[in-house]
């Protein structure tokens, strides 16, 4: 029942080419899983998908950046070719003049976009690990967003079909953990992190610290234990 992995390579090393990921990430320090990224660019698995409220803003915000350290996030997988379409809420930058690596694949063609209003992406993902295929939302309907889609009409009011979301790996960022896999978050990382753990079928976490079993309040864990396959603690 050990979850631990020693270190963050061997944490990713059977991610493959063409894989699904989501990896979390929202505001604010200590919300992404910065090593886990780093070691997935070193693993150099291609092709990949990845969901995200974000296609990578601490490169250009400073979101989450480790003290000391280069900003780290999706755009070092960008940067490395290893992305090929991202499926985000924020995919570009607040700042026009200055432009996150994906901002700039995707101009160039190098890569491919799905834009979902927040709240839809959070919703189709926690439809993911809830095993429930579709759903209808209002969000959208009348623009771009709905383009393609199903549309019903329920008490009068039109609502389009939203698909849920499922990935292969889950990339999170945990405070603390204990050995089973139990885990709490801090902060904004509350956000995706969270839904994100049920809806991947091999969910990774790096954690600031890991207790003993019995060491958490059961009042205060997030995702439980049966979400949970490996773990690295971060030194």
């Amino acid at each position: 029942m050990n979850k631990i992995v020693p270190n963050f390579d061997e944490a990713v090393s059977d991610i493959p080419d063409g894989a699904m990921l989501m990896i979390d990430g929202f505001a604010g320090p200590g919300g992404t899983a910065q090593n886990l990224i780093r070691a997935l660019r070193d693993h150099g698995a291609r092709d990949l998908t990845i969901i995200s409220n974000t296609a990578g803003l601490a490169s250009v915000m400073g979101f989450g950046t480790l003290p000391g350290d280069r900003p780290i996030d999706i755009g070092i997988l960008v940067d490395n070719e290893q992305v090929k379409q991202v499926i985000a809420s924020f995919p570009v930058s607040p700042s026009p003049s200055r432009p996150t690596s994906f901002e700039r694949a995707y101009l160039e063609g190098k890569v491919e976009l799905e834009v979902v209003p927040q709240g839809t992406l959070a919703e189709r993902i926690r439809a993911g690990g809830a095993g429930i295929p579709a759903f209808y939302t209002p969000t959208g309907v009348g623009t771009q967003i709905a383009e393609g889609k199903e549309i019903r009409e329920f008490d009068g009011r039109e609502y389009a079909m939203e698909r849920s979301l499922k990935a292969d790996f889950a990339l999170l960022r945990a405070n603390v953990a204990d050995t089973l896999g139990n885990t709490t978050y801090r902060g904004t990382s509350q956000n995706f992190n969270g839904v994100m753990a049920t809806a991947a079928s091999v969910t990774i976490i790096e954690v600031d610290e890991i207790v003993e079993p019995g060491g958490l309040d059961s009042a205060v864990i997030h995702t439980p234990a049966l979400y949970v396959n490996r773990m690295v603690k971060i030194s």
